[in-house]
């Protein structure tokens, strides 16, 4: 390593800490402790496959576990056989690692493992929190293609600049995994709650599909908005104390920064305190239909400025934009209006106060936590639907799946926190309109604690406490079902 004794000493001593299972032949114990996200099992067979000669790139928001799972993945490595002193992991973010070349750190840490390297052997090399060093993407590549026989695996909470360099440099090389925020299926799992659920099935279109329905619908509401408020990062869920101040731990650890820190570094951004207003008001009006006029308006920021903000937060994880589309499904040619949804509810709770089943805010703070569990869907081409009847009234579907090849919707959900649709389906006007213009013979609502098959002169509709829905969709998601409707 090019770096002077003392740093070298520093730096040998630091992969000593970080490696416990050279000498111990396992992780510490507070990893072993925490409980392992769903998406475990996924990753460790990806990892696995050494048949497969890439890199992988797990890509995620901040305190979403990715570090944890890396070394859950390491001890079943380490389980099923390989040697410890064969496996590295390397926190590029430390600041003693500063400048150095991924394959200089590589070789430091078998040094400093005490085992030489052999090139007939098989190694695995995590690099975490890959983005911080310039031009990763190259020296990753140039490892991929030099040595074989290591699988090499990157880390990092930058989307747009991981993804980015990912498919323009690692063409070919590297595949990606996104982790995303606690889905509300992983929620349930960790808290132990699966007993508020109970498989069943539902009727769509003459077919059983597989299903779940609640034990006790009380129980299982207010893990839901247990879950809006603190469910999306596993620290959160399972600490009381963090839940007591949920705001110190996620906007100064989390949301600060990557407003502060890493938005501006990787972008160049200059004016943070305005990234940062924007950012809050959006948060609190989640779900809510934007436009870049309105926003110029309401900040004083120009338009284009406010697109590459909206990439941005897009780029950290924070924010999904959602497309609009007509009556048909058909992609208005001018984005005039598009919806902006927190990839993870509970970043609202951090920012400003827990919401409660009552607030007046907790319409689209439900939507915001169902469209959660969608994002992480790879190849999901969701839009919401909003056009005119007439001069003043508009009419409205939340979630609309969009055939990609047909270029027409294949299925609807309206996303309800109440039972009054259930009682009065007749009033979901624009539902009804929708399925008669895309000949839809069934849509699925959302209730609060209903639940049932409903046949109208127009179309049927099934009935569902949005909790379940959120459950499925999250468990669906994680599995990689494909439904076609609205599942």
């Amino acid at each position: 390593m090019f770096l002077s004794e003392s740093a070298e000493r520093q730096a040998i001593a630091r992969l000593k800490v970080d490696n416990p299972w050279w000498s111990e032949g396992s992780i510490r114990a507070d990893f072993k402790a925490m409980g392992p996200r769903s998406y475990l099992e996924l990753f460790h067979a990806l990892v696995r496959n050494t048949r497969v000669h890439r890199s992988i790139i797990l890509m995620g928001p901040r305190r979403v576990g990715k570090t944890v799972m890396i070394y859950h993945t390491i001890q079943q490595l380490i389980d099923e056989g390989i040697g410890p002193k064969n496996i590295v992991y390397v926190s590029v973010d430390t600041p003693i690692y500063n400048g150095i070349l991924l394959e200089e750190l590589m070789h430091a840490a078998f040094t400093s493992s005490g085992k030489a390297f052999a090139s007939t052997e098989q190694y695995f090399v995590f690099f975490d929190e890959v983005q911080y060093l310039k031009q990763w993407e190259l020296s990753l590549k140039s490892l991929v293609d030099t040595y074989p026989n290591v699988r090499f695996v990157a880390s990092g909470s930058a989307a747009a600049a991981l993804k980015k360099s990912s498919i323009e440099s690692g063409a070919g090389r590297f595949t990606d995994f996104s982790l995303p925020p606690l889905t509300f299926y992983e929620y349930v799992r960790l808290r132990h709650c699966e007993n508020q659920l109970q498989e069943s099935t539902l009727s769509w279109n003459g077919h059983e599909v597989h299903s779940f329905e609640p034990t006790d619908i009380t129980l299982l509401n207010n893990t839901f908005v247990d879950y809006i408020n603190y469910g999306g990062y596993p620290e959160v869920a399972f600490n009381t104390e963090l839940q007591a101040d949920p705001g110190q731990y996620i906007r100064h650890d989390i949301i600060d920064k990557v407003l502060l820190r890493d938005l501006p570094s990787m972008y160049g951004i200059s004016d943070v305190q305005k990234l940062n207003s924007l950012f809050a008001m959006i948060a609190f009006n989640s779900g809510g239909e934007f436009s870049y006029e309105s926003l110029a308006q309401n900040t004083g920021v120009k338009k284009e400025t406010l697109r590459r903000y909206v990439e941005y937060f897009e780029a950290a994880f924070l924010l999904k934009k959602i497309h609009r589309t007509d009556d048909t499904a058909k992609r208005y040619q001018r984005e005039h209006a598009f919806k902006l949804y927190l990839t993870n509810p509970s970043l609202r709770c951090a920012l400003f106060l827990p919401i409660t089943m009552e607030d007046k805010e907790i319409g689209n703070m439900v939507e915001t936590a169902v469209y959660a569990q969608w994002i992480p869907r790879l190849g999901a081409n969701i839009a919401y639907a909003s056009w005119r009847v007439g001069r003043q009234a508009m009419g409205e579907v939340d979630i609309v799946g969009v055939s990609e090849a047909r270029q027409k919707p294949d299925w609807a959900v309206e996303v309800k926190w109440t039972d009054r649709y259930f009682e009065n389906p007749g009033e979901l006007t624009s539902l009804r309109s929708f399925m008669a213009v895309n000949n839809l013979t069934q849509a699925l609502v959302t209730t609060q604690t209903r639940s049932g098959l409903m046949s109208l002169s127009w179309g049927n509709l099934q009935f569902m406490p949005t909790a379940c829905y959120a459950y499925i969709v999250g468990r669906n998601t994680l599995f990689r079902t494909k439904a076609g409707m609205g599942l």
